[in-house]
């Protein structure tokens, strides 16, 4: 919620004039904490190596899509913490969609897909979200399976965080474990000094969490026994009760939330306690007690939330302002306020290979759709997470929740929910470091798109305080002239550029585009928005990895998409392979002849790759710069990218010297390079002079590059790469003849569009063809309207 403020008294409060230290603090949340979460949605769940993993996220501010951020980094992980590929993602109303293409040879394991904001890093990075992602290979020396042993702990928490003799308390018992929790489990509260005679019994809600009431004895101690269906049990001691203190009760309804304070043994009884709502750190709800008693109650109403789900975090302060007691519940659980997708019209058939339409109507509030279309083959294996219970619940929460969509699905337990809030913290802010009045240093504060420094050197030298033409060029539209003036420090700053194609940037030190005078001036473009290095812990998982047996065993969706891998690869175009046979049949002496030109004695290796970029066409129009397009073309290369998403090459697992004309160069510099201002690369191994290392070489005279794709650059230029352009989502359209090439058409996801539009009252159209054996599907729908209302449908559609 955004600019929420209700202050609502009981009947013997009286508001306080001056201002406290609590004030203060609320004041310092309200400023100072505003913090981002994501949501990422994936089109499966586990792929195999070689498959494309599409994703959408959703970036909120609260419960509302954020207006903080317009960038968002998506990286990929494997199971060593290796980034193995990222995409900078243009959020638009806090959405933002793309892909990863995942490499044939990826080893089988279980890999990691990380989302943040630049301004989510000013925060604990246990709030970035992590989502697992098991990849199979059949190929892979190595299997996946699922952990059988289940190994859990268990801690019990008093409602309200306070234990009082005397006073009837509700207790929540949580399970936690490193990978899979037990199905189901029991329990009972026994009186040590009388062990058999159980005080109260329990039994699981879900996997996660129980409740039990009891009403302590003074003098006595406490324990709670748990037992799950395997037959393992744990013993664990309750908090030792009190004689004096307070204890809070909570329960919430489709009214409001009701709340009532019991004060014992206290001296001023509850007179000075005031009791603080607070929703995603804005203060929502505030009374005051100023009367000498020991019970108070209240109903909290639905409007402190404008109607709306979620979180309040319900505080006790007292008279020194001391936190006493603390409690999360959720408005309105049993009435979630989701909107459903208003279809007028269907036309599905479970043809094989046949076209299928869903219509959305053209009149509805939403007018943006997330939509995913996947076959149905009706197992019914519900959600382990979805964009409800990121918003409404692990978006804020560090610690893991087993299933945690099962809180807010059709069958919902309300109870079960209210049990799981009373084993949790608000852990985005601590009160007490709020109350002494510190915040939270904001090194990354919150921009408009991206940014970039331009350093252009002539003849070796800064310009500083001088006037520079840049000439920028995207594709093939024209080119824009701009004039700069560089600053003391020699740089132009370009700031807010939102171009999802690379740039071309030339800088001119005249003011006439000419080529002349130029040929010793040189432009490098380092980012200001950039990835940070990932510095926790991945989760916990359900797998393991173990020696693949000889006949390895793979899960049919697995199986499936590996069909479907090469399905595609029956209708691609040839064209590729016929390239790469005309590469094989160069003659070897223009090369030969390059080499002896370029390379002096010091860089003369017979353990050497050369590239030759001069009389062969590399093919280069895909790649923004030379270290992306020399990924996969020599064994032994590998690359890693750096803290700026740079591709760092290694050789034989240790990082290679980078050498441009013979002279040291760091990857910034070389990734700052026109490709079609290179003349030859050459890769050498561990032997010669220089050892492992990767020699690039520029034009020289009157070289020109052999490929056709684009006219050679000079070093006063340099490319922008901006934000990554999603691929394209493909409807399969199989024609009469295409049983002849595809045998069986294995597709699990028929249809994805990150970003489906109504346009001028014209229905949104849904559309999509049948595989071979889907007989219904699998529809989900997400929008938001202008007011953030939420709609989310997902339903089984024949």
């Amino acid at each position: 919620m955004k600019n929420i403020f209700c202050v609502l008294l009981i009947s013997m409060i009286q508001p306080v004039l001056a201002q406290t230290k609590l004030e203060k603090a609320i004041t310092n949340l309200e400023n100072n904490y505003e913090q981002e979460k994501v949501y990422l949605l994936t089109d499966k769940s586990q792929y195999a190596a070689g498959d494309k993993i599409w994703f959408k996220s959703f970036v909120f501010d609260g419960y509302n899509r954020s207006a903080l951020s317009t960038t968002l980094f998506v990286e990929l992980y494997n199971s060593d913490k290796k980034l193995i590929d990222w995409k900078t993602v243009l959020l638009t109303n806090g959405e933002g969609s793309g892909d990863f293409q995942l490499k044939e040879d990826l080893p089988e394991q279980v890999y990691f897909v990380r989302a943040y904001t630049p301004y989510m890093t000013n925060f604990n990075e246990d709030f970035q979200i992590v989502k697992t992602i098991p990849v199979y290979n059949p190929n892979s020396a190595e299997s996946l399976v699922t952990a059988k042993k289940s190994d859990w702990s268990a801690k019990t928490f008093p409602e309200g965080g306070t234990f009082v003799n005397g006073i009837p308390t509700k207790f929540a018992v949580r399970l936690s474990g490193k990978s899979s929790l037990p199905e189901s489990w029991t329990g009972k509260v026994i009186d040590v000094q009388n062990p058999n005679t159980p005080v109260t019994t329990f039994k699981s809600f879900d996997k996660n969490v129980a409740s039990f009431k009891i009403t302590p004895v003074s003098g006595k101690k406490y324990q709670a026994v748990i037992q799950d269906n395997t037959g393992k049990s744990l013993t664990i001691d309750l908090p030792q009760a009190a004689d004096t203190g307070l204890a809070m009760e909570v329960s919430s309804s489709k009214e409001g939330i009701k709340y009532i304070l019991k004060g014992i043994n206290l001296k001023q009884q509850l007179q000075g306690y005031k009791i603080v709502g607070m929703i995603n750190n804005h203060l929502a709800y505030r009374a005051n007690i100023n009367h000498l008693t020991n019970e108070a109650s209240s109903l909290i109403p639905t409007k402190i939330s404008n109607g709306a789900n979620g979180i309040l975090q319900l505080v006790i302060f007292d008279e020194q302002d001391n936190v006493v007691a603390q409690r999360l519940c959720f408005i309105k659980p049993g009435n979630l306020k989701i909107e459903k997708a208003e279809i007028i019209g269907k036309s599905l058939k479970p043809t094989p290979r046949a076209f299928n339409s869903i219509d959305l109507s053209p009149e509805s509030y939403f007018k943006n759709y997330t939509v995913l279309v996947s076959e149905d083959d009706g197992t019914q294996i519900p959600e382990e997470e979805n964009i409800l219970s990121r918003l409404w619940l692990t978006g804020d929460f560090t610690t893991r929740i087993d299933s945690p969509a099962q809180y807010f699905s059709k069958n919902a337990n309300s109870e079960a929910l209210d049990a799981l809030l009373i084993s949790e913290n608000w852990k985005r802010f601590d009160w007490n470091s709020v109350l002494s009045g510190s915040a939270p240093s904001i090194k990354t504060n919150s921009q408009q798109y991206l940014s970039y420094r331009i350093k252009p050197i002539k003849n070796n030298a800064l310009l500083i305080n001088t006037n520079v033409n840049l000439v920028s060029r995207a594709g093939k539209n024209q080119p824009v002239f701009s004039q700069f003036k560089t600053d003391q420090n020699g740089y132009i700053y370009l700031n807010n550029l939102n171009n999802d194609e690379p740039l071309d940037i030339s800088a001119f030190v005249n003011s006439e585009n000419k080529e002349s005078g130029n040929d010793d001036l040189f432009v490098t473009i380092e980012p200001l928005v950039t990835p940070t290095t990932f510095k926790g812990n991945f989760p916990a998982t359900q797998y393991t990895l173990i020696k693949a047996d000889k006949n390895k065993t793979l899960p049919p969706t697995i199986s499936r998409a590996i069909n479907t891998q090469k399905n595609n690869k029956k209708t691609e175009s040839n064209d590729i392979e016929i390239q790469e046979v005309a590469l094989v049949g160069k003659k070897k002496d223009p090369k030969e002849e390059l080499d002896k030109q370029l390379s002096s004695g010091m860089f003369s290796s017979v353990n050497s790759t050369v590239f030759d970029f001069v009389n062969e066409d590399q093919h280069t129009s895909a790649s923004t710069n030379i270290l992306d397009w020399l990924q996969g073309k020599v064994a032994g290369l590998t690359f890693q990218r750096n803290n700026t998403g740079v591709n760092v090459p290694y050789i034989r697992g240790q990082q290679a010297k980078l050498y441009l004309d013979e002279i040291p160069a760091d990857p910034a510099m070389i990734a700052s390079l026109p490709v079609n201002n290179i003349a030859m690369v050459k890769i050498i191994k561990g032997s010669g002079l220089v050892g492992d290392a990767v020699a690039i070489y520029t034009m020289k005279g009157n070289m020109k590059s052999k490929s056709n794709e684009k006219e050679v650059q000079k070093n006063n230029s340099s490319i922008l790469k901006g934000y990554d352009k999603p691929s394209e989502f493909p409807i399969e359209m199989i024609d009469n003849d295409a049983p002849e090439k595809i045998e069986n058409d294995t597709r699990e996801t028929l249809y994805w569009n990150p970003n489906l539009f109504d346009s001028d009252y014209v229905p949104p159209r849904i559309k999509f063809f049948n595989n071979d054996s889907a007989k219904q599907y699998k529809v989900l729908i997400i929008s938001f309207d202008e007011d953030d209302n939420l709609l989310y449908d997902q339903q089984i559609l024949k």
